[in-house]
Parts: C-alpha cells; sequence; structure tokens
C-alpha cells in the first residue's frame, strides 16, 4: 500500500467533485478536466500537497487562474474534511492542501503490518527487462561494470517493488569481432608459452588474466594443441577461455550481490539466422542499402548523425547487426518495456537503436537506455589508476575485498548514473559518520541496540492496538512520520524515473532524521509509560524501513557494528 498516493487519490476526488459543481453552477466552463498533477511543493511553507489544475484550465475556461483556483477552493467544502486543516490559493492559480496530522498515526500500523514489504506498489501489470554489465568476456570486470552491476540490480529491485514483473538479463558477447580478436591473443600466448617465437598481435588482449587463462589451459592440455590445425586450437581456447571468463564473471556479480534470470548468447542469434533473418527484413522495407560492398542501415532517417554499418564489406554482420537481432528477440519475448544500462561511450548508438526498433515496427519509447558516466577511484586524495595483481585497472573483486559489498554498492548508486563518480576508498572504509553507508547502517544497529537495552531493562512493547500513536507530537516526530510514509511513493517516483540513487538519498535523509531525533530525545525510560511505548513504535518503524531500502540498493542491515 501506498498512504501518499492513497491521500493523491482522496484529494484528486476532492478537486474533481469541486469542479463537476462548479460547472454544474455555471461558475465554470470547460468541455473536458486535462490531467493534473497533485505534489509535493518545494517549499514546506506551501503546505502538503499542492495542486496546478487551475492553471491548465485557464484557456478552456477563459478565466485567469488564480480565480479558477478560488472557485475550486470555494466549492471543494474542505473544512467538512477531517483530513485537511487548511486550503489556500497561492501564487499563479496554485491550490496548496495542508493537512492534519491524523494520517500519518496510521503509517506505523501499516509499517508493521506490512513488513519487511512495505514499500511495494500494487502491480502495474507491466512486464520489464533490465539488461546490465553485459561485460565482454575477454577480461576482468572493471569500474564501469561495476556501477552498471549496483544501478542495473537496484533499479530492478525498485521496478520490482513498484509492482512490474521484472527480468534480470546479462547479455554474453561471445560471437563477432572482439571474439576473433581474443581468439588470436589466446593463440599467441599459448604459442609463446610452449616456446615458439610469435609476435603478439598489435590489437590483442594483453592484460595479464589473459596469460593466466593460458597457463590453466596448457595445465589441462599440455603441448597438445599444437598438433591441431590453427582454427581447431583457436576454437579450444576460445571455448575454454570463455567458459572460465563467464565463470568468473558470475561469481564475482553474485560476490556484488548481483544474481540474474538470464544469461543470453550472443552467438545463438547467429546460429539461429536470427542475424540475417532482420538484416533481410530490414533490407525488404528499404531500410538497408549497399555502399562500397557493405550494408548500411539508413540509421539518418531516424535521428542518427550518420547511417551505420550492418554487414561489413566481406561479408561479416556487425555487432549493431547482432544488437538488432538481440533488441527484435526481446520484444518478441513479451517484454512490455526494455531497459539497457550502457556507459556514456555507447551514447552515438542510442539514437540507432532506437530507429532500429522503430524500422522493425515497434514503438522506441518502450526501449529505454539508461547512460552512466565514468568511475574514478581516489585513495587519499591521489588518483588510483592500477590494480596490485593485474597491473591495469582495479577490478571489481579487488573492490569487494578491499571495501566490501555493502560500500562499493551503496558508493555506486549514491549519484544520477548522468554524472561522473569519484569513488573514494579511504572514505569507504571508514567506521565514521563521513562515510554515508556507514552512516545509514549505524543508524539501523542504533535501533537494535535500543531495543537490545530495553530487553535488559525488562521493557517490552506492549501490542500493537494498544499503542497509541498520538502521543507523537514533537516536530521531529511528525516529520519522521511523514518521511516514513514517503518510502512506497519515493519507490514509484525512482521506478519512474530511472532513478536509484533517489532512494540512496532518501534512506540518507531518514538515517539523519533519526539520529538527530535520538540525539536530543530520550526513548527509554521516559516518565510517560504511553510515550515511551509510541516511541518504541517509532524506532521500530524507522529500522523496518531503513533495512528494507538498503534492501533495495543491496546492501545488508547490520544490527550491531
Amino acid at each position: 500500500m501506498n498512504p501518499v498516493q492513497e491521500l493523491k487519490r482522496n484529494l484528486s476526488g476532492m478537486v474533481m467533485d469541486a469542479l463537476k459543481k462548479a460547472k454544474e453552477e455555471g461558475l465554470l466552463d470547460y468541455a473536458e478536466v486535462p490531467p493534473f498533477v497533485i505534489e509535493v511543493p518545494r517549499e514546506k511553507e506551501h503546505g502538503d500537497f499542492a495542486c496546478n489544475v487551475a492553471m491548465l484550465l485557464a484557456k478552456q475556461a477563459r478565466m485567469a487562474p488564480r480565480k479558477i483556483a478560488e472557485i475550486i477552493e470555494d466549492k471543494m467544502e474542505w473544512q467538512e474534511s477531517e483530513l485537511l486543516n487548511k486550503v489556500e490559493v497561492a501564487g499563479a492559480g496554485f491550490i496548496n492542501f495542508f493537512l492534519s496530522h491524523d494520517w500519518l498515526y496510521e503509517v506505523p500500523f501499516l509499517v508493521k503490518r506490512m513488513g519487511s514489504r512495505y514499500g511495494y506498489n500494487e502491480e502495474k501489470g507491466e512486464k520489464i527487462q533490465v539488461e546490465f554489465v553485459s561485460a565482454n568476456p575477454t577480461g576482468n570486470l572493471h569500474m564501469g561494470n561495476a556501477r552498471g552491476g549496483a544501478l542495473g540490480d537496484s533499479l530492478a529491485n525498485i521496478l520490482q517493488l513498484a509492482g512490474y514483473e521484472v527480468e534480470r538479463e546479462f547479455y554474453i558477447n561471445d560471437a563477432g569481432n572482439q571474439i576473433e580478436i581474443f581468439g588470436d591473443s589466446l593463440e599467441a600466448r599459448y604459442l609463446q608459452l610452449t616456446g615458439h617465437d610469435v609476435p603478439f598481435p598489435e590489437n590483442g588482449y594483453a592484460g595479464g588474466d589473459v596469460i593466466e587463462t593460458v597457463k590453466n589451459i596448457i595445465a589441462e592440455y599440455g603441448h597438445t594443441l599444437l598438433d591441431l590445425t590453427p582454427e581447431e586450437r583457436r576454437k579450444i581456447l576460445i571455448d575454454y577461455a570463455l567458459k572460465e571468463k563467464l565463470a568468473y564473471i558470475k561469481k564475482t556479480l553474485e560476490d556484488f550481490g548481483v544474481f540474474y534470470d538470464v544469461w543470453f548468447s550472443e552467438r545463438t542469434l547467429h546460429e539461429s539466422g536470427k542475424v540475417q533473418e532482420v538484416i533481410d527484413y530490414l533490407k525488404e522495407k528499404g531500410y538497408i542499402y549497399e555502399h562500397e560492398g557493405a550494408l548500411w542501415f539508413k540509421s539518418t532517417l531516424f535521428g542518427d548523425e550518420k547511417d551505420e554499418v550492418v554487414v561489413r564489406a566481406n561479408g561479416i554482420p556487425t555487432y549493431f547487426a547482432a544488437d538488432i537481432a538481440y533488441h527484435k528477440d526481446k520484444f518478441e519475448r513479451g517484454f512490455d518495456r526494455v531497459i539497457n544500462i550502457w556507459g556514456a561511450d555507447h551514447h552515438g548508438h542510442v539514437a540507432r537503436m532506437k530507429g532500429a526498433m522503430q524500422a522493425l515496427g515497434y514503438d522506441p519509447d518502450k526501449l529505454d537506455i539508461l547512460l552512466m558516466q565514468l568511475v574514478r577511484l581516489y585513495r587519499g586524495g591521489n588518483l588510483v589508476r592500477m590494480s596490485k595483481r593485474t597491473g591495469t585497472t582495479v577490478t571489481l573483486d579487488e573492490l569487494i575485498e578491499e571495501v566490501g559489498k555493502d560500500a562499493a554498492r551503496f558508493f555506486f548508486v549514491m549519484r544520477s548514473p548522468d554524472s561522473h563518480l569519484d569513488f573514494d576508498l579511504e572514505l569507504a572504509k571508514k567506521q565514521s559518520q563521513d562515510n554515508p553507508v556507514y552512516y545509514v547502517q549505524y543508524a539501523h544497529a542504533r535501533i537494535c541496540s535500543i531495543f537490545r537495552q530495553a530487553e535488559a531493562w525488562g521493557i517490552k512493547m506492549p501490542p500493537l492496538e494498544a499503542i497509541d500513536p498520538k502521543k507523537l507530537k514533537e516536530p521531529e516526530e511528525l516529520e519522521i512520520l511523514r518521511k516514513i510514509a514517503d518510502f512506497p511513493e519515493e519507490i514509484n517516483i525512482a521506478a519512474r524515473s530511472m532513478a536509484p540513487h533517489r532512494i540512496a538519498r532518501y534512506v540518507l535523509d531518514l538515517a539523519a532524521l533519526f539520529h538527530s531525533f535520538y540525539n536530543s530525545h530520550r526513548v527509554l525510560g521516559v516518565e510517560d509509560k504511553a510515550l515511551q511505548d509510541a516511541r518504541l513504535l517509532l524506532m521500530d518503524i524507522i529500522r523496518i524501513t531503513i533495512k528494507n531500502a538498503l534492501n533495495v540498493l543491496g546492501v545488508s542491515a547490520p544490527e550491531q557494528m
């Protein structure tokens, strides 16, 4: 259940009733009420909610928005409602609603009743696929993959809480040019490590992890691959290396708290003929033409800066061709929406991919592409570029080993994906209030310690129905209740805007409200037992909400720190 959404529905109903009365009495003339919003105003002095319907009706009604708002306010008869303390018209014609506190006192019962499910919204009846990370299985997972993993998994969690059916998918790039280069790199290392003086490919994968993989291959096959043809040898090398790399990727991501529903192989698109099918279809529809021996997709028809090659002059399909077939396959599987999380370097690929979907007859707006900026690692103010183990970029498994899954995931989702992220390794390990994830987890642990102390003192919370939440009258208490009431709606907004960082910010704000309250108010040992019971209930629903929010982000909620 979403208490804020329920309030908005009630207020919206009151506005609609007032508009109907105004029209019946000849005070307003309009054909239909345009879609309007009831939202939380930026400034607290503007009330709990504000409505913009008067501005939207001005043209139809041929009347100043403020005058329309005054008519609506007069016809609402809000004085009879227990929900409202005041309604006022402000500015150019906003209708501001000031609520009584009574609705807040229902929140503790809702949170306790729902427990770990608090934050869930009603089912939307929509199936969404989230594809993220999809790293080339030719090397280790880097910081871009790490950020994509945290963002994608958190977004999938948020969408599920918002009421969508969600499937997580990893696209395995196990075909195409990069696999050919990978095979050349493996073969060169194999020959070198078996005593042959051969050059390493200029564009090969030169990382130390490739050498380690080849050493493992030699441990299993010895020198027997030397007796095979280069094609046979490369096939064995590639198959072994892909299996090993995928096992590494899967384990590392699972250590990071990321589990996929589907691992989709690019190779299957080629083997099944789906890549050729989609090329033939687009050619038939007139979206593909031949130039200099290659086949080009007319992506400029869909806002792209230039047309894109789908089949090279040598007859080999490009990555883009396989990507079109892959996205066609996604929609054929029945997803209502498809979300991809890509690095910002794929910016130029967005328009052409949406254009390809439109050319295939799909709604391009059903394909959402979330672009994320680069991550820079710092240690003590110094930029970290090198991995201690691989000698190249720092890997995700090294990051998890150094700072832990919780800190890594929280830091990666704290900022909007479209902003650059500076990740401070020393801060992430710091056990102080300067560390955001520690600050939130400490709030949860601190509440757990209150209940341990209460148990040691022989204090027990009475049955829920015996607690009077109306004892919570301090401004800080009411602010906390309102913040907790907002959680399901925050989930909804984060899902709509594909913004996991909203939940990170939300739980930081809630933790701050708790710390501030606890530093100035007693929970245990107050003279008024009814107030003590109410405050214990307040602590419990803060604990539940913090834990649920952290779970959404894939971060644990420890009971002791």
